[in-house]
């Protein structure tokens, strides 16, 4: 059975199921006994205080305090309400969630998930509060994943909570009042599966959470030009599903890559270069990469859209690969 929910309302599902599944499954966070923007909804209630622990504010405290419960046999849910409150929590992930398993050996795990609210810039909310820091937490090894609608909210956040290794869930602040179709038994999506949103034949563009739906969007727009348009969605970050990324570009020859992260060392750059390295044969032209700039994300509204990658930089960018042909 399926029924419309937000995104939050499809991981308040998730989560209520896993902590009815596993007594393992705890969460931690800051001022968490409410409903959040709803993805805590009625966890307080169902659960109560062992389960749902609500911890002073320092972020490096409660992601250790994770790491250690995850070390003992739990399985810490970890809540960020704005994406850019990782950053505090640096060592802790970095130097110590992601680096135990190896360093011991594979004797224990941190089945750690980390759930990033908020993640992108939306409506001014300038500097600090509008990264998108995914390309961080791959760089040091940590399974990622960012859902694009809520049905995949669901499965990945559960998938993410059944890993025996961190993982982090990065959820755009542009999605998270959006609906649609979830199914409402549990269901995992698997890590290193990619999905075609939308089939096409004559270029490929990769896009990650809210940007899914603007290239769909613009994927309508540019078919009135006589281009039909194939738009992936990676959703595992890391892993990424690389068999399904070279399938889709050896199929339509051309790639835009469509990121809201930095262009220098962002994501759509390591993305190119896996398909410069794997596919360069079946390239009919240059991989483009439409990014947010290399810089602090500014208050101002007007600004703040020039600096971020959106569909009218989209669809130049696929007109340009396909003038080459």
């Amino acid at each position: 059975m399926t029924r419309e929910l937000s995104f939050v309302e499809a991981m308040n599902e998730a989560l209520m199921q896993e902590m009815a599944r596993d007594d393992a499954v705890v969460i931690f966070g800051e001022n968490i006994r409410g409903q959040g923007r709803g993805e805590l909804r009625g966890l307080q209630d169902a659960y109560g205080d062992d389960r749902i622990i609500d911890l002073p504010i320092s972020e490096a405290a409660m992601t250790g305090i994770a790491t250690g419960a995850a070390l003992a046999g739990g399985r810490p849910v970890v809540h960020f309400q704005v994406s850019s409150l990782i950053f505090p929590a640096f060592d802790q992930l970095v130097d110590q969630a992601a680096k135990l398993p190896l360093m011991l050996g594979g004797q224990a795990h941190v089945a750690a998930t980390y759930m990033v609210m908020g993640c992108g810039a939306s409506g001014g909310r300038a500097g600090q509060h509008s990264d998108n820091p995914y390309p961080y937490l791959i760089h040091a090894g940590i399974k990622s994943v960012m859902p694009s609608t809520p049905a995949d909210a669901k499965g990945l956040l559960t998938t993410a909570v059944r890993e025996d290794d961190p993982v982090a869930v990065f959820v755009p602040v542009r999605l998270m009042a959006t609906k649609g179709s979830v199914a409402e038994e549990p269901y995992a999506i698997p890590l290193a599966q990619g999905e075609v949103k939308r089939t096409g034949k004559d270029v490929t563009v990769v896009a990650m959470g809210h940007l899914v739906a603007e290239a769909l969007a613009s994927a309508e727009a540019l078919a009135a030009d006589g281009i039909d348009a194939e738009i992936w969605d990676p959703r595992s970050l890391l892993p990424l599903d690389r068999a399904g990324l070279a399938a889709s570009v050896a199929k339509t020859g051309r790639v835009v890559l469509f990121d809201d992260s930095h262009r220098s060392c962002g994501y759509a750059a390591e993305l190119s270069s896996f398909i410069g390295e794997t596919c360069f044969g079946d390239l009919k032209a240059p991989i483009k990469r439409v990014t947010r700039a290399d810089v602090t994300i500014p208050f101002g509204q007007h600004i703040e859209d020039e600096v971020l990658p959106d569909r009218r930089r989209l669809e130049q960018a696929v007109h340009a690969v396909m003038a080459w042909s």
